[in-house]
């Protein structure tokens, strides 16, 4: 058994990060809940959190920067680390840049994001093919 996956999970519905934090506990292990961006950005800026961090999970959060502003953010710090963008109603893939980030739409069904996690988990954790 490897060290605990580290997701960072950035969603300020309780009842939202509750429903997608116990999918993806069973799953993939540690998963750390904050309800907004200046949150998130002070966990990355922990060398020991930040050196096991695999995988940001951006879903609601209306305090502070919004979705698209955050992800630069995030990844102006972290150029690596694979970004999954819950999208939020009104937003599209367009309105965020980066070969890092995942989109997914509004509408859709909770296994979904696990699915995708797994996915950007596992090709993070492959050898780089380049």
């Amino acid at each position: 058994m490897g060290p605990m996956t580290n997701i960072l999970l950035v969603e300020d519905d309780p009842l939202a990060a509750q429903l997608i934090l116990s999918l993806l506990g069973s799953r993939f292990g540690e998963v750390r809940r904050v309800a907004g961006a200046a949150e998130a950005l002070c966990a990355i800026e922990n060398p020991d959190f930040a050196g096991r961090l695999r995988l940001v999970i951006s879903g609601r959060h209306t305090k502070g920067i919004g979705g698209p502003a955050f992800v630069a953010e995030l990844l102006q710090r972290k150029p690596l680390l694979p970004v999954l963008v819950l999208g939020a109603l009104g937003e599209s893939p367009a309105d965020y840049t980066g070969e890092q980030v995942t989109f997914l739409p509004r509408h859709r069904a909770p296994q979904q994001v696990v699915t995708l996690a797994g996915q950007m988990l596992a090709r993070e954790s492959a050898p780089a093919s380049r």
